[in-house]
Formats: structure tokens, C-alpha cells, sequence
């Protein structure tokens, strides 16, 4: 990845507005774009687009929504705004936070309206550190859903998006203004296509061992849940022009993948009041307190490796979940009448198995905080059939990233922005601070989401007043 010289640079084409990257984040800001009749092409690196949206559950959080008032949920961005704020520990920039907990309600229900997205709110649970349900997902609870509805929507309104097309080089002048960005095809060939702005939505550097090792060593040899076309371009790009950035550390980790079969288990078996063990059948943390953080918890076991448990009614609200019903589709839920049967198809000790059942039963009628600091007060106690599931833990994301305004626009450390440099998603520092446990659920299509509205609307409005001095 390389920043060239504009100077006697010659374009295959122009476009007005370039959006590096087609998961959700590009996929919005594209939309937002076209809406006010502004010409932009969407370059994607893969065959189809999918990226991280894909390999995520496809939920978004969002305060205030007409979804919300239906079901009487009472919320609204300064609640929202408070526990994002308190998860990471009161890092986030206070400009960020304001801008995508307010963009994001009127968001899905554009895209809802506009562009016929079905999303309904998740009431049935809470995710750690919400105060009240606030995830919105399509039917199937699923990403892939999430980018190829967002993809229908980008082909109906006329999008243009060139897939198979990976930049490799950003053409400058000697201010930092992007002027046009090379392509690579699947064949070698290169193409150079103009630009009067550009939007960088091709996520983070979780795809990069090197950048990961840098900056999130805990994670240096942990599994890599995202996609890996995420290798750091836009940091790299943004920092070659002079970008400030924030947070490199920050990242959204994920304490309960099925191991070996590399599927997203939903937090909901947590939540409502199953536990983890380790091989030795031995609860090891406060489970409760985020996924995000879990990961480098499990990963500290032997093998990193843990077992997550719990109960045929926590299986029937995880089952909303497509990832889980192909979890167990593939067998990877196992299910026993008794704790000496999942014993033996688990092989963990049964003695151990059962006293950590005894005491996680004896907490939930009791009401009171473990050693750990978990507090079960209104879980119930688990009731046969019994389920498990051998879990490892992963790298989903980054969170860190460029510095942006609230507008997207890309900032130096002088506080100045780039000429006509945008960034959204997983390309910009995000709110979830510096660490694992300030990540909130669901903050990283919050950013995505919310900050393509923002950084597509941004950037019609730049163009029209271009067109006007022109």
C-alpha cells in the first residue's frame, strides 16, 4: 500500500466520489451519496461484497427508534451515549459519540423506508452494558443478510460497484489531497480512475499479524474472525498523509467461537444464565461483564479452549440466530438429560462439572455475587436437557483508527483536515477506547452504519458546493 505522486498522473476515468471498500459501512455511504444525486463508485477488493458485515451477527444498536416506541422500549442517544461512554471507561471522543448515537435511529429507519431493510428489535435480551434493547437486526439475525440487502438496495439505486478491484495506491498532491487511486484486477492489470473525493470504508487491520502483534499482542496468535482483505490500508494510507490516530489498541474480541467450527455463538447463552469452564470443568471469570473482553480470558485457559453452557430454553432464544442453528446443524451443540452425560461428551470431569453446576444453581436461588464479582440474581437455575458448546477466542475487529470530525472527514494531528479524505467504520478510531472491555455490543456497525450516513451525505454536500463554484 503506497501513497504516489499526482504530479503528470493521467485517469482511465473520473468519478466524483470513490468509496474504497462494499461491506456496510461503504454500502450506506454509497446510498447516501446516490440520494442526493451525487455520482459515486464503490471499489471492492472481493468477487461479491461481503467483508466483516458478513461474518457478523448483523445487529445494530440504535436508541429512539419507531421499533423501540412499539415495544415501549424508552431510550433514547444521551442514554445510549452514557453507556457507551461508561463501557469504555469515559474514553471515546465526546464529538464521535454525539454523532453516531444521533445519526443512527433516523439511519435504519431511512433504510427501512428507502430501501426496504425489515429490521425489528431484539426484546427477548440484553446485551452486556445496554441499558435497555437496542439491537436491531433483519430477519435471520445475520450479516450476510445485512450486505446483500444493502447490496439490492446499491444495484436498485443505481450504485456503481467494481468488484474484484483492489487498490493498491492512493495518487496525492504535495497538500494531501487525493486525486485518483490505482486498481489492481485478478489478471494484473492496473487501472487509474479520479476522484474528487474519497471515502475509506475498508475497515481496520485485524487481517495484518504484524500490525495486530503491535498493537494487541494478547491477541497476536489468537483465531482472526473478520475478513482478511482487513490489513491496515486506510491506517497505513490516512498515516503516510498525516493522519492523526487514536486508539490503535482498541478492538472487539469475542470469548465464544465454536472451535473447530469457526461459528459465532450468541452472548445470549451467557446473558441469560449459562457459564463457561475450562477443561478442568472449572468456571474461570465473570463471564457476564462482555464478550469482547472474554476473549483473551479463554485464550489464558489450557488449550485455549472453554466450554459454554447452559439450557434448552437459552437454546430456544439463541435459535433467532442463524449462525447458531447451522452451529447446530453441524453438531457442534452437544445435549444431555444429565450433567454426568454431558460430562462424558464434553470430557470433562464429571465431579468437577457437577460442583460448578451446584454452585452456579446454589448463586442463582441465593442472589448474590461470586468470586469473580458475577451477580446471578434473576437467572433461573439450568433445567435438562442440557447443551454445551467447546468455544476458543478470537479477534473480530479493530476499533481504533483515523481521527475523523463529525463530519468523517479525516484529521492531521494539527487538528486541520485533509482536503477530501473520508473515513467510516472500521477505518476511523470508533468509541469503544483502548482496550477490550470498552467495547459495547455492537459498536462496530454502529460506527459503520452511522458514520457511511454521515460521510455520504458529507460528501454530496461537498460536491454540490464544488459544482457551484465551478
Amino acid at each position: 500500500m503506497s501513497i504516489l505522486s499526482a504530479e503528470g498522473i493521467a485517469f482511465d476515468v473520473k468519478v466524483p466520489v470513490v468509496i474504497i471498500g462494499a461491506g456496510a459501512a461503504g454500502l450506506v455511504a454509497a446510498l447516501s451519496a446516490c440520494e442526493v444525486r451525487q455520482d459515486v463508485l464503490v471499489l471492492e477488493r472481493n468477487a461479491v461484497p461481503r467483508g466483516s458485515t458478513a461474518l457478523s451477527a448483523g445487529l445494530i444498536p440504535a436508541p429512539g427508534t419507531r421499533w423501540q416506541k412499539a415495544a415501549r422500549i424508552v431510550d433514547s442517544p444521551e442514554l445510549f451515549g452514557r453507556d457507551i461512554a461508561a463501557k469504555a471507561s469515559g474514553e471515546p471522543d465526546p464529538m464521535l459519540l454525539d454523532t453516531v448515537t444521533k445519526a443512527i435511529g433516523p439511519t435504519l429507519e431511512w433504510l427501512a423506508d428507502h430501501h426496504d431493510l425489515p429490521f425489528s428489535v431484539i426484546e427477548n435480551f440484553r446485551y452486556p452494558g445496554h441499558s435497555v434493547c437496542r439491537m436491531h437486526g433483519l430477519p435471520t439475525r445475520s450479516g450476510t443478510e445485512l450486505v446483500d440487502r444493502l447490496r439490492e438496495a446499491a444495484d436498485r439505486a443505481g450504485v456503481n460497484i467494481l468488484c474484484d478491484a483492489r487498490v493498491t495506491s492512493l495518487f496525492a498532491e504535495l497538500d494531501g489531497r487525493v486525486v485518483g487511486v490505482e486498481v489492481e484486477r485478478p489478471d494484473g492489470t492496473k487501472e487509474r480512475i479520479g476522484c474528487v473525493m474519497l471515502i475509506l470504508a475498508c475497515n481496520g487491520y485485524g487481517g495484518n499479524k504484524d500490525l495486530v502483534q503491535r498493537h494487541i499482542p494478547e491477541l497476536g496468535n489468537a483465531l482472526y474472525f473478520g475478513h482478511e482483505g482487513n490489513q491496515g490500508d486506510a491506517l497505513l494510507w490516512g498515516q503516510a498523509l498525516g493522519a492523526a490516530t487514536r486508539n490503535l489498541s482498541g478492538h472487539q474480541g469475542h470469548g465464544s467461537v465454536a472451535h473447530p467450527h469457526g461459528i459465532l455463538i450468541t452472548w445470549a447463552t451467557i446473558t441469560e444464565g449459562g457459564f463457561q469452564v475450562n477443561l478442568r470443568g472449572e468456571r474461570f471469570s465473570d463471564e457476564s461483564h462482555g464478550y469482547s473482553e472474554q476473549a483473551a480470558v479463554v485464550l489464558r485457559q489450557p488449550e485455549g479452549l472453554a466450554w459454554t453452557i447452559f439450557d434448552a430454553r437459552i437454546a430456544g432464544i439463541a435459535r433467532q440466530f442463524e449462525d447458531f442453528r447451522q452451529a447446530e446443524a453441524l453438531g457442534a451443540i452437544l445435549t444431555a438429560e444429565a450433567v454426568e452425560g454431558l460430562a462424558r461428551q464434553t470430557s470433562l470431569p464429571v465431579d468437577s462439572l457437577k460442583s460448578t453446576f451446584d454452585q452456579v444453581d446454589g448463586l442463582k436461588l441465593a442472589g448474590g455475587l461470586d468470586h469473580f464479582g458475577r451477580n446471578f440474581v434473576g437467572a433461573p437455575p439450568l433445567q435438562s436437557p442440557f447443551h454445551a458448546v467447546r468455544v476458543t477466542g478470537a479477534l473480530f475487529h479493530t476499533q481504533g483508527g483515523l481521527v475523523i470530525d463529525g463530519n468523517a472527514r479525516v484529521m492531521r494531528e494539527d487538528g486541520t483536515a485533509l482536503p477530501n479524505l473520508f473515513a467510516v467504520g472500521g477505518a476511523a478510531c470508533g468509541v469503544s477506547g483502548s482496550k477490550a472491555e470498552g467495547y459495547l455490543s455492537g459498536n462496530g456497525l454502529l460506527s459503520a452504519v452511522a458514520l457511511g450516513r454521515v460521510a455520504g451525505l458529507a460528501t454530496a454536500r461537498a460536491g454540490m458546493m464544488l459544482h457551484k463554484i465551478n
